[in-house]
């Protein structure tokens, strides 16, 4: 945290999005700099995830301009394009998506090894680096039905970064788990955005998203209600339904004394 470089690595311009008969984003304007760690917070439905997968180039925007390390998002025709973005930016999902029929090790090794053409031995390397950094180093020749759900996060996180990507994005990865192993996950988490890791983060841990973050989004029915420092989201909002949001959930994001966030 507080690594920026006021350089902007994601730009969002009057972005617009529609689902059918459905308005998902209603003019998102959003600038990420180098080095932020940004999460976006807000009422399920909102729009969070949808901005995510527009940076992402996983869904496409109607109308809009969306600006990522140089590459104009929304002008993407090709697929391979598409690839090409995704090997800079990684994304972790609410769901593990591991391969069921591979090693952990197999798991983190095979993007690097057929989307970036590294060799076996070098992504193993690396893959055995990253598992220890998120604590399963002793995990790399399980599968993922033997790993718990916080256990398969962690080999997920490790599986994006082995791509090397410029900007992580995290789509509520702890929605899914049992409170016992949020925090191992938010820990990692946290490690790699104290290493200046820039990542934007969908979340409801209030707390969480209070101590790590550079910048802190709202985001309600489609838009951006409020952006600011998390002192000016959590405790100096003059925004009544801000106030009311964070203050409902003021007890999310606890976390269990020992568990280092």
């Amino acid at each position: 945290m507080n690594t920026s470089t006021d350089d902007p690595i994601v730009r969002l311009e009057d972005v617009h999005l529609s689902f059918g008969q459905t308005q998902v984003l209603k003019g998102i304007d959003l600038t990420i700099n180098k080095g932020d760690a940004v999460s976006i917070i807000g009422p399920s439905g909102s729009g969070k995830s949808t901005i995510l997968r527009c940076i992402n180039a996983l869904v496409t925007a109607q109308s809009g301009r969306i600006t990522v390390a140089g590459i104009r998002v929304d002008q993407l025709a090709r697929e391979s394009e598409r690839i090409a973005l995704r090997k800079r930016v990684g994304i972790v999902f609410q769901q593990y998506n591991l391969f069921p029929h591979l090693t952990v090790l197999d798991n983190i090794v095979i993007a690097p090894v057929r989307i970036l053409g590294v060799a076996r031995a070098e992504a193993e390397k690396t893959a055995r680096e990253l598992l220890d950094r998120v604590r399963l180093a002793d995990k790399a020749n399980a599968y993922p039905g033997q790993l718990s759900g916080g256990q398969q996060q962690r080999v997920a996180i490790a599986r994006a970064l082995a791509m090397k990507p410029e900007l992580v994005l995290f789509d509520e990865v702890t929605s899914a788990l049992d409170p016992e192993t949020v925090g191992e996950v938010l820990w990692v988490i946290r490690d790699l955005i104290r290493e200046g890791m820039t990542s934007i983060l969908v979340t409801h841990e209030m707390r969480f998203a209070e101590e790590i973050s550079d910048k802190v989004v709202f985001t309600e029915n489609g838009r951006i209600v409020g952006q600011g420092s998390p002192q000016q989201i959590f405790h100096d909002s003059d925004n009544p339904r801000i106030r009311q949001f964070v203050g409902g959930l003021s007890g999310r994001g606890a976390v269990r004394d020992g568990e280092g966030i």
